[in-house]
Parts: C-alpha cells; sequence; structure tokens
C-alpha cells in the first residue's frame, strides 16, 4: 500500500479577505528576468514560483502583507523582502552569488564505474510531495576512498498521482558540496539551471552529466530536488477528514518523488526552506532505516 508523505502542507480556512501579490523577479545588473524563483512568507507555509518570465503572483490572507517574504534563486544571493514592498513595487531585483568554482574538467580518462543507493521498484515504499510553499528536497552522498570521482549520471525515481492531470511536470535538480562544519548543503557545484520534466509515461527521470566533469568534493555531495510552484505543476488534491468525515480539497504540486528506506545512515536528507537547511528523518519501524528520495547516483573514477 503507497503512504504519500507530504513534506508540509495546511488547510487554510476562510480568510475574510485575500490579497494578491504578484510582480517579477529580475536581475539587478542588467534587468532580465530571473525564471525558477522561489519565494515564501516567513513565519508561514504559503509561497509560489517565477515562471519562465520571471512574473508570480500569489493571493494571501490581507494579513500576511506585513510578514517578510524569503526569495531564492539558483545563481543569485538570498534575499528578504517586506511583503508590502513587493507589492508597491510590483518587482524584485536580485543580485548575483559571485564565488569561484573548481576547475570544470571536460574530458577525463575514466576509469571503474561506482552506483550509490541502486533502486529497484520493489523498493519504493512512498512518495515525497509539496504543498503550501516550495521546497528543496537534499539527500547526501558520502565520498568514500582517495580516488577522485566525478558525477557521470543522476537518477531520480518519481510515481504518479492519478489527480494530476498532466502528462508531465518540472522540477530543478541541485547539485551541493558539504560544509565542513555543518555537514549541511553549502554552494551549488553547477550554476546553470537544470530543469528536469517527469513524464507521466516513466517513473523515473535520468540526467547524464559526463561532459560537464563535475569532481565529488572530498567531504561528499547533496544532490537536491526542487519543487516549483507553477501553474503548469499545480493539482488539486481531493481527500476525506480522518475524524470529521469532511471533504478537504487542498493544492498541491508535483511531481512526487519516490522513496526508499535505506540501511546506510550516511545517507543524510535536509529540507531547505525559507531560508535555511533543516534535517528531515522518517525512520522505519525499529528505527534501523531512513526513508530517503529514490536517488541513483552513477560516478566515475580518475583512473
Amino acid at each position: 500500500m503507497k503512504v504519500l508523505l507530504v513534506l508540509l502542507f495546511c488547510i487554510s480556512a476562510g480568510y475574510a479577505q485575500e490579497v494578491l501579490v504578484e510582480g517579477y523577479i529580475v536581475d539587478e545588473n542588467n534587468g532580465k528576468p530571473i525564471p525558477y524563483a522561489n519565494l515564501s512568507f516567513l513565519n508561514t507555509l504559503k509561497g509560489t514560483s517565477s515562471d519562465e518570465k520571471g512574473h508570480f503572483y500569489i493571493d494571501v490572507p490581507e494579513s500576511y502583507v506585513a510578514k517578510k517574504v524569503h526569495i531564492s534563486s539558483l545563481g543569485f544571493r538570498d534575499t528578504i523582502l517586506p511583503a508590502r514592498t513587493i507589492l508597491e513595487r510590483k518587482e524584485v531585483r536580485m543580485s548575483e552569488d559571485t564565488y569561484e568554482l573548481d576547475e570544470v574538467v571536460v574530458s577525463k580518462s575514466l576509469g571503474d564505474v561506482i552506483i550509490l543507493n541502486p533502486i529497484s521498484s520493489y523498493k519504493i515504499k512512498s512518495g515525497f510531495s509539496s504543498a503550501a510553499t516550495p521546497w528543496v528536497l537534499a539527500t547526501y552522498f558520502p565520498n568514500i576512498g582517495a580516488s577522485k570521482k566525478y558525477i557521470d549520471k543522476i537518477t531520480i525515481h518519481v510515481q504518479n498521482e492519478t489527480q494530476f492531470k498532466r502528462t508531465s511536470s518540472k522540477f530543478r535538480l541541485r547539485i551541493y558540496d558539504v560544509d565542513k562544519k555543518t555537514k549541511k548543503p553549502n554552494r551549488d557545484l553547477i550554476l546553470k539551471s537544470i530543469i528536469l520534466e517527469s513524464m507521466e509515461s516513466e517513473d523515473f527521470v535520468s540526467i547524464d552529466l559526463s561532459s560537464i566533469g563535475i569532481k565529488v568534493p572530498q567531504e561528499g555531495v547533496y544532490i537536491g530536488l526542487e519543487w516549483l510552484f507553477l501553474p503548469f505543476n499545480w493539482y488539486a488534491n481531493t481527500f476525506e477528514h480522518p475524524i470529521s468525515k469532511k471533504k478537504i480539497v487542498e493544492d498541491r504540486f508535483a511531481p512526487t518523488f519516490a522513496a526508499v528506506y535505506q540501511k546506510n545512515q550516511n545517507y543524510r536528507t535536509m529540507v531547505y526552506g525559507m531560508g535555511e537547511w533543516s534535517d528531515f528523518s522518517i525512520k522505519a519501524r525499529g528505527n534501523s532505516q531512513n526513508l530517503i528520495p529514490a536517488i541513483t547516483l552513477k560516478l566515475s573514477k580518475e583512473k
């Protein structure tokens, strides 16, 4: 029996009045739109994403105008602004996050292949979906051994939702190095925005990164899955309240990422929301296994 795990969601009831907050996310240097930026109202479970043209919109309770909004996007510094400012200006300007990445190796003489967290369909027990506000769900993969390794291929397993009527959904892939002190995800190892499309006809999404030559840091790597709160991904989830038996309808966003139980405690899972990383841990009975996203990482070792 499939169990769907929702990271965080809330059921809103009877606000007297709502306000439409909309505008554009742009690069402060050149004014170009920033697509797929995520916005979250701090201390709430309310958020949205900008579309391909950098445009965003969201209806929120009138009281939310007094709150602050956290905005994040790949390659740009996180920004926090009062919601009232966004409401008045209709625009958010973000500055580039400039830092040096390790040199990209386009071609290497590679030897053995290593497969981390191999997945078979019978191992998939559950799934992760998102409602209310955008999140990044990231899984840590250790770097064991002295040889240099490069990311060759990433495969993400997904689950179909009967209430989602489109034939595909979109999400962003993130690849992070590891903060040496906190052991949390740190910098993006590739600043190119990788938008992947999950098709209804397939139960996985794969991307070949062998031509880029992403070196796995000594401390390991986090693979992140970022939901995009776009109309393209939206669907209404209808269910019966377990106590009142009333019909409940909530907003939810595809895709649903498949999950497996992993005995290896090295595979730490964290979630990024509203400006900070937090541990995300769901244990199996007996407390011996963690439920983690069904991600397989294929590495190549340098000869």
